[in-house]
């Protein structure tokens, strides 16, 4: 199994974790983005979004770390990322769709390349850009998770599951365009749990061959 990915990415970041959560054993397949390799035509052969992550297997290629990450949920179901009962699946995919539909998205390296070359954007417009949809996620995410009675160290009881593979890149994220995370405790906590499990160290952004 081949992970084409970049050690930055948010998308490729969740990947590895889901990954390590498993016990999955890959071959880390760096793409620079710094350089454009993703736009190349050997990358867009294999992807033709020209986005990371993608997985490789034999003849398969996957794309969408969200199909990714489903589908090693159906073929590698242990240990789960979800659980068991149909309220508390839904429940954990929200969590993990607030940061992998409405924040990532517009955060991600495209759309700010785009702020700064296209529309002239200095870097504080564009820190102040990212602040912005990372607080508005994170202002529900937090209410959300203190809410919730029953939560653990965790998103979802006491386990890791698919919302905290989604919540830790996304805090990682926040550090580096300099939000506040002071009014998040809640997530601040489960982050610093996280934290504190090989898979999760395993797959940090700083940890990757192609961060050195």
């Amino acid at each position: 199994m081949q992970i084409h990915n970049f050690f930055r990415s948010g998308t490729s970041h969740r990947l590895r974790i889901a990954l390590n959560l498993k016990g999955l054993d890959y071959e880390y397949v760096a793409v620079d983005l710094r350089s454009e390799q993703h736009l190349g035509a050997a990358f867009k052969a294999l992807n033709p979004q020209g986005l990371v992550p993608a997985l490789v297997e034999g003849d398969l290629v996957l794309t969408q770390s969200p199909a990714i990450i489903e589908w090693l949920e159906e073929r590698y179901p242990q240990p789960p990322l979800l659980p068991a009962a149909p309220d508390d699946r839904a429940r954990v995919r929200a969590l993990a769709a607030i940061v992998g539909c409405d924040i990532h998205p517009i955060n991600n390296r495209r759309i700010l390349e785009y702020l700064r070359k296209s529309l002239g954007c200095d870097e504080t417009a564009v820190l102040a850009w990212c602040a912005t949809w990372i607080m508005a996620g994170f202002d529900a995410l937090e209410a959300m998770l203190a809410a919730d009675r029953r939560r653990g160290a965790f998103c979802f009881g006491a386990t890791p599951t698919m919302a905290d593979v989604y919540l830790v890149p996304q805090v990682e994220s926040a550090r580096r365009f300099k939000v506040d995370l002071s009014p998040y405790p809640t997530i601040v906590a489960v982050d610093r749990a996280c934290g504190e499990l090989d898979a999760f160290r395993r797959a940090a952004p700083e940890e990757q061959p192609d961060a050195r």
